[in-house]
């Protein structure tokens, strides 16, 4: 069973930036390739990004120059940092890992004057 917690969202006002974290842990896990997701009710959960063991990334287009996705193996942590935010880019953002575990609590981003 692997736990995923997420961390790090709040308000923001539009251009700011926010830092979110994910701690991976469970029997037997292993800290390969972990993706980013966002939500918005009544949406379906869209990815935001990817990022292999070795640290190589894929960003979806909507948040590609603005989003980094890095990782601390040592840590088992994944880490988003969102810069340059938008209003579009309100929603609880997910971590997870490959192949797609049962989803975490997720944590609120909301980007809004």
């Amino acid at each position: 069973q692997v736990q995923l917690v997420e961390s790090g969202g709040g308000l923001v006002q539009p251009g700011g930036s926010l830092r979110l974290s994910c701690v991976a842990s469970g029997s037997g896990f292993s800290f390969g390739t972990m993706v980013w997701y966002r939500q918005v009710p009544g949406k379906q959960r869209e990815l935001v990004g990817t990022i292999t063991k070795e640290g190589t990334n894929y960003y979806a287009d909507a948040v590609k120059g603005r989003f980094t996705i890095s990782r601390d193996n040592d840590k088992n942590t994944v880490y988003l940092q969102m810069n340059n935010l938008r209003p579009e880019d309100t929603a609880v953002y997910y971590c997870n890992k490959v192949p797609l575990q049962s989803w975490g609590q997720g944590t609120q981003v909301t980007v809004s004057s």
